[in-house]
């Protein structure tokens, strides 16, 4: 089939670039595509023939950009796209994700007709079934958000279901999702006609040719290294599927693309004597672990199951990816639960068992974006078996990337330096995806962890704080505490309760935040990205001040809180900055910011001599002492009086702390909290924390976690990066126009992007949102994504939430946008238009009042109320 559609295509090419074969060339072609010559220089190297190579070439060409070659190793379309299972879904967890499924779903469709190649789409509409009231609560937030962004959607009924699908067996259903504009597709096609409309727009592209690495020069691409022979070139894409790993590793400089592939596998039945209608809905049964779809009148069905075979684990095993061993004893399980699903199929027969790699991410998300280390080098991999779905819509946001500078979609969490190299171990990578492909389908409540690649990175303090009861959560490889287990709790329960309600950790959570309010408590927030910059001169200021939006030119000691945007003025990143002296500032960012914040400070500082940056995460253990005995606790260790007259707040200093020298103890806590944050040398972390714990323990102390840190913060409105704040949310929006230096004419990047919407406006704004009716022990608990309404119209979604206990009510934040009800499009937010409407936050369909407040609230929260005493007119936003 592959070499008659090719063939096809070969007859409607005029352009000489265009490099493919007929179905009646012999084995031959092989030798003779070596006498193929490439040419000496491109403008881009893509390296992948397959949906997401051809997806990018395709978006680059139509956004105009020129010289593009394609390269392929094997035949166009011959890797895992030739497997897939051909399913489009846009019912997804992520809104990035359900974005791009959306944008792939809208541009298959229409792809035949732009260029002529039969790609197979079909509407079937698809249905996610539930077994469990949990799992239809996770559906039912699909629904909300799907409904939101205007993709048809609804919750069925199990009877609805079998009139939709007659050969279901439903009677152990609770319910269902119905996303009738869904589709399938047949994934090669779809890969040639990306592929013929890229060759119309110019871009060249040749088969048989294999990358065997990428040339650099001084951090930057400068070409590639083929059996064929060398290209230069500016940019490349790797989108080599399974091997781009391999391919990331083959050069000087290596890049980090942490993937690994599994064996995938489904079932081909023969048609029915009367054929399954080819608009019969895709079938997920999700806690069944299968999906089911039509195929030619039968029927194609596969799964993820509980216990995975990766493979490959090194080399380019083959040029072109072929049907593996088939394991029948491993796909039993799966095929007992199709039979459960479908009992009609025992009279079907089975055409074949189809076995071939899926490639599969540390978090099961996709990997796109710039390498770290190379400039120039793209990634587009590891699709977690969703490439057809994201396809077309990850190779336009990577498009933009290139093109543009940045997608016009916030990207972070498939972003390439969300991860370190710390995540591209071979066993690391091996025992993970044995985890992350059963999670395919498990039911995913809130705040679940990762149990395999654990304790990576860890805090010198880590024994000593797992033995007073602390329980982990992992983020960027560093084990953070969540929370401190009482010695009279039942760990097991605690560890194994999943739920979209009121969790078992709740109570927990409450002393320990009751503590930091009442007297003090330590947090272990070592995981924090700390950079030194430093110089010899002013370089170090000068770079900074163009690099940051707020004004570090402050006296020695003192702390600033700012941003680091990007040209459009969206947060790049949100950091604190404490100036150590003239010549030196120690900087403080989110955890996962390690990579990407490095890379940028890189790519935009002077390659100046005299100019040092230095990452010193590893070389600081952070304790945050919080609560109003803090300053009891620090000033008995210092023999240093640590008021605020002699210490005023967000200043630095370096100390000593018991017996340990050279403490940095900045007055600050990250959650508007009174106290103060220790960094501490790692070789002096030990006897730091002991000291503070035993004079602490007059004072009522006690250790904390990263949950109490989220109820203090958001209760304060503390918007926090990766979350609240991303590349497209700038100061305007969230409330931080004091932490700009606007009106000093100080040039730094994103400055223009600021003055403009200044004048003109902004069109969303950063809310907090206290709900009103909704019942914290009976009621679904909102956790981020719900849908925020507006006099009953969509305006928003939550970035996160947490419970409040200061007011026991949930406290959520969230943008707030304002659509016009003639075209849809956005206008102008003011705070007024905030202030003046009635809201709601929709959590799995159900809509719970809310009240709005904008950035800065009064700080009333340091005396505990109770939540009949609390009048949320005392709330006085600006």
């Amino acid at each position: 089939m592959l070499y008659r559609l090719l063939s096809i295509v070969q007859r409607q090419r005029t352009s000489p670039g265009w490099q493919t074969w007929s179905s009646t060339r012999s084995s031959t072609s092989a030798t003779e595509s070596h006498s193929v010559t490439l040419p000496a220089q491109a403008y881009v190297v893509i390296c992948g023939g397959g949906i997401l190579g051809t997806s990018v070439a395709y978006h680059l060409s139509k956004m105009g950009w020129q010289d593009i070659v394609l390269l392929e190793q094997g035949r166009l379309a011959a890797g895992s796209t030739r497997f897939c299972a051909g399913i489009l879904s846009t019912a997804r967890h992520s809104s990035i994700e359900q974005k791009m499924a959306d944008y792939s779903n809208k541009l298959y469709c229409h792809l035949e007709q732009e260029t002529g190649i039969q790609t197979g789409y079909l509407r079937t509409g698809s249905i996610s079934l539930a077994q469990t009231q949990d799992r239809l609560i996770s559906l039912k937030r699909i629904n909300s958000r799907l409904n939101v962004v205007g993709i048809p959607s609804e919750i069925i009924s199990p009877k609805k279901v079998a009139e939709l699908h007659p050969f279901l067996n439903v009677h152990d259903l609770v319910g269902a999702l119905h996303v009738p504009e869904d589709a399938v597709v047949s994934s090669p096609d779809v890969a040639l006609a990306l592929a013929s409309a890229a060759s119309q727009n110019g871009v060249q592209i040749y088969d048989r040719t294999s990358v065997l690495h990428v040339l650099i020069k001084k951090g930057q691409v400068t070409g590639v290294e083929t059996d064929k022979g060398q290209i230069e070139c500016q940019y490349f894409v790797n989108c080599a599927g399974q091997w781009a790993y391999e391919l990331g590793l083959s050069n000087e400089e290596p890049v980090s693309i942490p993937l690994h592939a599994c064996e995938h596998f489904y079932l081909l039945t023969r048609p029915w004597e009367t054929p399954l209608q080819s608009n019969t809905p895709t079938i997920v049964d999700a806690d069944g672990r299968i999906y089911i779809r039509n195929w030619q009148g039968g029927i194609l069905s596969g799964g993820f199951e509980k216990n995975p075979k990766p493979i490959f684990t090194e080399g380019k095993n083959q040029l072109e990816i072929q049907n593996l061993r088939e394991d029948w004893d491993h796909f039993e399980p799966l095929l007992s639960s199709l039979l459960r699903r479908m009992p009609v199929l025992e009279t079907l027969e089975i055409l074949k068992l189809v076995n071939c790699p899926e490639t599969f991410t540390p978090d099961m998300k996709c990997i796109m974006g710039e390498s770290p280390v190379v400039q120039g080098y793209f990634v587009l991999a590891g699709m977690n078996s969703a490439g057809l779905s994201l396809g077309g819509g990850a190779g336009k946001f990577l498009a933009e990337w290139m093109v543009y500078g940045y997608p016009t979609e916030n990207v972070w969490e498939l972003d390439l330096q969300r991860f370190g190299a710390l995540q591209s171990s071979r066993t690391f990578l091996r025992h993970r995806v044995m985890e992350v492909m059963p999670l395919m389908y498990d039911l995913k409540v809130p705040r679940w962890d990762f149990q395999t690649g654990r304790q990576l990175r860890t805090s010198p303090l880590y024994d000593r704080l797992d033995a007073q009861g602390a329980r982990w959560m992992e983020k960027h490889g560093f084990e953070r505490p969540k929370y401190f287990v009482p010695p009279n709790k039942d760990l097991l329960a605690l560890e194994q309760s999943k739920t979209f309600y009121k969790p078992d950790w709740f109570d927990i959570v409450e002393s320990e935040v009751k503590c930091c309010k009442e007297a003090v408590c330590v947090i272990d927030m070592s995981s924090f990205t700390k950079f030194e910059i430093t110089s010899t001169g002013d370089q170090a200021l000068e770079s900074l001040q163009y690099l940051f939006s707020n004004d570090l030119d402050v006296p020695v000691g003192h702390i600033v809180h700012t941003g680091m945007l990007n040209e459009c003025g969206g947060y790049e990143n949100d950091c604190s900055i404490a100036r150590l002296n003239k010549r030196s500032f120690f900087m403080i960012s989110p955890t996962d910011q390690q990579v990407h914040c490095w890379a940028w400070l890189n790519k935009y500082m002077p390659k100046d001599s005299s100019l040092l940056l230095e990452d010193v995460t590893w070389k600081y253990t952070a304790l945050n002492l919080i609560g109003p005995r803090a300053v009891d606790v620090l000033s008995e260790l210092s023999y240093a009086p640590m008021t605020p007259d002699h210490f005023p707040t967000l200043f630095c200093k370096e100390m000593s702390v018991g017996y340990a020298n050279g403490i940095r103890v900045m007055s600050m806590t990250h959650t508007g909290e009174p106290g103060f944050m220790l960094y501490i040398p790692i070789e002096y972390a030990l006897h730091v924390y002991n000291e503070v714990m035993s004079v602490g323990q007059k004072y009522g102390i006690r250790n904390a976690g990263y949950y109490a840190l989220r109820s203090l913060r958001i209760e304060k409105f503390f918007a926090f990066w990766g979350q609240d704040l991303n590349t497209l949310t700038t100061p305007l929006e969230c409330g931080g126009e004091s932490r700009v230096k606007l009106e000093k004419g100080i040039d730094f990047i994103g400055r223009n992007a600021l003055l403009q919407q200044k004048q003109n406006g902004v069109y969303k704004r950063l809310a907090m949102f206290i709900l009103d009716d909704h019942d914290t022990d009976l009621d679904l608990w909102p956790w981020w994504g719900e849908p925020i309404y507006r006099n009953g119209k969509y305006a928003g979604k939550t970035t996160s939430s947490a419970y409040s206990y200061t007011l026991d009510r949930h406290v959520c934040l969230g943008y707030v946008h304002n659509f016009s009800e003639d075209n849809g499009e956005e206008q102008v937010v003011t705070a007024d238009f905030i202030n003046r409407g009635e809201y709601e936050i929709d959590i799995a369909g159900h809509r719970f009042q809310a009240k709005a407040k904008l950035y800065p609230v009064t700080s009333f929260f340091t005396h505990k109320r109770r939540k009949d005493d609390v009048e949320l007119s005392d709330f006085h936003g600006k």
